[in-house]
């Protein structure tokens, strides 16, 4: 008896200059998890467009057979009539709609000309009881957090009919335990029979859930593993992913010249903007020196964005009060121009949303933070922002056909890079580094730490908040631990432990 459910055969898609897929094969068996992993720009989305028919039959070559038969998708509706669901990294829900109307848009329940909300909603709580939520499929998206918006996606997928999941990155945003849920939520589907295709970059999480992993690189397929025949360590995908064993995650710093402070916080309160009786960060005390990565680690929620974005030109939050010093001296930083000015940087986490400007071109995202230094007499010297666009692509080793292309068509990781580059050109002393490797996979994270080990030997002063970690262990030569919206420890790289980091968060949980 046939049992696959899945076969995508020689597979190949070109775009503008590049060739994305390459004679790709992939086989998925029914009722099996999935992995599909590779760097950043592998072509893992890319396939996944094709399967899902968002790039139509037509647009590529080879063949996709489903269920035993062939199919030649044009459109997203033709495969998931099929029972082909794909859930994006970027969540698909509208915030001010209701958890049961955003499960069935497009998909809704009762007559053409009128909709049956008993039914719908009705439904819709029977599936969120599905994926383990309680909440009313009533509650309106913006009032659930991001871990059960996650869950939602999930649930609206099954109301579907779903044969085949796919997942993008689902954990991407999520915290630890958040995360542990929707992989154990995959593994209950398994039992009962749910076929899924997990893309991921977190590879302890493909060794926990995953039956097979293929590993995709430079847009042709490498190997397929086997978890019951083949070695599925983390070190062991690295090296299919790669094409070489990284022995050392995190590069060494060598020679380490820590100087000065140059930033320094002190008793610093921030409101939310919206609710501006809810205090997000309370009473903050921290300091970066010349030379220096400091790690800020917490929980989701813990208020460490809103720290970084309140200082940096005051771009979060309100009523804010505290100190702020750079190089001894107090400053008020009162618009993101102020900051920029004063040398100050702030790389975002939501790189698609707030960091770069994806429809248009490399060249103009790279120098944004510093039109002045491409411009002469207010006017842009486009020869010159050519120019500095090629030197930051060949410094950060940005994979791209051309600075011409718009940052939109880069895999996340280059887009970091053109990000990075943004910042870096701008010539800041102080670079306050959001989640840089979210989402990207282990060789561009090595590229990216590099960048930042260049950065600090220079001279420069980082700040980096991550929800990883073993890459602020890794990275950081001091560590501020943050819970709800306070400073709950502070160790040196060399005292931090995964342990200890947790006790602290823990301790001042209860503390409260």
């Amino acid at each position: 008896m046939n049992n696959i459910l899945l076969e995508m055969k020689n597979i190949t898609k070109t775009f503008p200059g590049v060739k994305a897929l390459d004679n790709v094969n992939l086989k998925v068996e029914k009722g099996e998890i999935h992995a599909l992993v590779g760097e950043n720009g592998a072509g893992k989305s890319t396939l996944m467009n094709v399967l899902s028919g968002i790039y139509p039959y037509g647009s590529y070559e080879g063949d996709i057979i489903f269920d035993g038969e062939t199919c030649k998708f044009s459109h997203i509706k033709n495969s998931e009539d099929k029972g082909i669901v794909i859930i994006h990294q970027e969540l698909a829900l509208i915030p001010y709609m209701s958890i049961g109307e955003n499960m069935f848009l497009g998909n809704e329940r009762g007559a053409k000309a009128a909709i049956d909300w008993n039914e719908t909603y009705g439904k819709a709580d029977g599936l969120l009881r599905t994926v383990g939520l309680k909440e009313s499929s009533r509650t309106l998206i913006k009032d659930i957090g991001v871990g059960k918006q996650q869950l939602v996606e999930i649930a609206k997928a099954l109301a579907k009919n779903a044969k085949l999941l796919i997942l993008d990155e689902p954990t991407a945003s999520l915290n630890e335990s958040d995360s542990k849920a929707l992989l154990d939520l995959l593994l209950e589907f398994k039992k009962k029979g749910m076929t899924s295709i997990i893309i991921s970059h977190k590879l302890n999480e493909i060794s926990y859930v995953a039956d097979k992993i293929t590993v995709i690189r430079d847009g042709s397929t490498i190997e397929t593993l086997d978890k019951k025949a083949d070695d599925i360590s983390e070190v062991r995908i690295i090296k299919g992913m790669v094409g070489r064993e990284l022995s050392d995650r995190f590069p060494k710093r060598e020679n380490k010249n820590i100087g000065d402070i140059k930033m320094e916080v002190s008793n610093w309160s921030v409101y939310h903007p919206l609710y501006t009786e809810r205090k997000v960060v309370d009473n903050v005390s921290m300091n970066v020196r010349k030379g220096e990565v400091v790690g800020i680690s917490g929980l989701m929620g813990a208020g460490r964005t809103e720290l970084a974005m309140s200082i940096f030109g005051k771009s979060y939050g309100t009523n804010i009060s505290g100190t702020l010093k750079l190089n001894g001296q107090e400053v008020k930083l009162n618009s993101v121009k102020d900051a920029i000015d004063k040398k100050l940087a702030y790389v975002t986490e939501d790189r698609k949303g707030n960091g770069l400007i994806l429809s248009n071109p490399i060249k103009i995202n790279t120098t944004l933070a510093n039109l002045q230094g491409v411009s002469n007499n207010f006017i842009i010297d486009k020869d010159k922002e050519y120019q500095v666009a090629v030197e930051y692509k060949e410094k950060l080793k940005t994979k791209c056909p051309t600075v011409e292309q718009n940052v939109g068509n880069l895999s996340g990781g280059n887009q970091q890079k053109v990000l990075l580059s943004k910042w870096m050109f701008a010539d800041p002393d102080i670079l306050i580094l959001d989640e840089p490797t979210r989402g990207i996979d282990v060789g561009a994270k090595y590229e990216i730490y590099c960048i930042i080990n260049n950065l600090v030997a220079e001279g420069k002063s980082v700040i980096m908040i991550s929800s990883e970690l073993p890459e602020v262990l890794g990275m950081c030569d001091r560590i501020y631990i943050m819970n709800e919206g306070k400073i709950a420890g502070e160790l040196s790289g060399e005292e931090a432990s995964q342990e200890l980091i947790m006790t602290y968060i823990l301790k001042s949980g209860k503390g409260e």
